[in-house]
């Protein structure tokens, strides 16, 4: 981390001591090197309280602030930091990176475009800088723009996951979803274990699905369920995965697990009988789908399937009430089936 001194500092004799806020500045830098933010806050404080036109440490402070999510504060520590140092790059570069985390989208650009305006005339590079702009152009959907700014970011620095990580968030979004699994790919090989953000693995096993690639999505969920075991849309998403290379039984243990979680949610009905009617539980199945249909009773999914297991229990008529149900609410698949079965 970089250590802010003032330059009249460097013209004391070697024999005199260290100010104490300086002390206290540099015990409190050290302390964020390992991520310590919040036991480094008293100390900025304190060197704060000794020197309060210590810009630097009302910046390092800020930064502190951010990192435990006291994003009000931080901006009074920058504010305090500006009436020092008007102007200042980083200063200003981490009032918008507080504005976005804030969600204070146009405050960030604000404070992001006028910091970017500082690092061509005073010549400055600076990945992070590219990456917050890229998600800012993400958040406006301007996509094209925002994997223009994460290039940039890497070729300032070419192994930084964030901007990786970002491109796959883009890419997905822009359903480019094998450009996006790649992306996501690159970002988790440059993470450092420590630091893994389980996000990608979520965001890859998506793009993976999206594919066609469903025992390598169920590989990125289990990583990701490891790190989240309860959460209800990674259980359900597993599920849906395993049913489509048969594995009924898997699916169905993790829809027991989400509807345990929340037993108020269609789909985890829904998702639950597929797998019971795959496995040839069709009694079972029906059950599922009724609660399914009960939650949501305009669904023309929970219909249509419905409408599977009717058909694999000779009940055509119900089937094709189901179909026509479905069709009814807009489902092309349920148009196809009533065509095909049902005429």
């Amino acid at each position: 981390m970089l250590i802010w001194l003032p330059l009249n500092l460097f013209s004391q004799n070697a024999s005199d001591s260290i100010p104490e806020f300086i002390r206290l500045y540099n015990e409190a830098s050290a302390l964020q090197d390992s991520a310590r933010w919040k036991e480094s806050i008293p100390l900025l404080k304190k060197a704060i309280k000794t020197k309060d036109d210590y810009w630097e440490a009302h910046n390092l402070l800020a930064l502190a602030l951010v990192k435990t999510e006291k994003f009000g504060e931080a901006l009074k520590a920058l504010s305090k930091s500006e009436q020092v140092a008007p102007m200042n790059y980083e200063t200003i570069k981490l009032r918008g990176i507080t504005h976005f985390l804030n969600n204070s989208f146009a405050a960030s650009k604000n404070a992001l475009d006028t910091a970017a305006e500082l690092a061509v005339s005073e010549n400055i590079d600076d990945a992070e800088l590219h990456v917050y702009r890229a998600r800012l152009m993400y958040k406006g959907k301007a996509y094209k723009d925002a994997l223009g700014a994460c290039e940039a970011a890497l070729d300032l620095k070419p192994r930084m996951w964030e901007a990786m990580m970002l491109k796959g968030e883009i890419r997905f979004d822009m359903k480019e979803y094998r450009y996006a699994i790649h992306d996501l790919t690159e970002a988790l090989n440059n993470m450092k274990p420590e630091k893994t953000d389980y996000r990608a693995y979520k965001l890859r096993a998506k793009s993976r699905f999206e594919v066609g690639e469903y025992k390598n999505a169920v590989t990125d969920w289990d990583v990701y369920l490891d790190a989240y075991p309860k959460e209800e849309e990674a259980l359900i998403s597993r599920a849906a995965a395993k049913i489509n290379f048969n594995d009924n039984s898997g699916a169905i243990a993790d829809l027991d697990q989400a509807i345990s979680v929340n037993s108020r949610n269609p789909v985890s009905w829904c998702y639950r009988g597929v797998a019971k009617g795959g496995n040839k539980s069709y009694e079972e199945a029906m059950k599922d789908l009724n609660q399914a249909i009960k939650l949501k009773y305009n669904w023309p999914v929970a219909y249509v399937n419905r409408a599977a297991i009717k058909m694999a229990v000779k009940d055509k008529r119900g089937a094709c009430q189901d179909l026509e149900k479905a069709d009814s609410l807009g489902s092309e698949t349920a148009y196809k089936l009533i065509d095909q079965y049902c005429k």
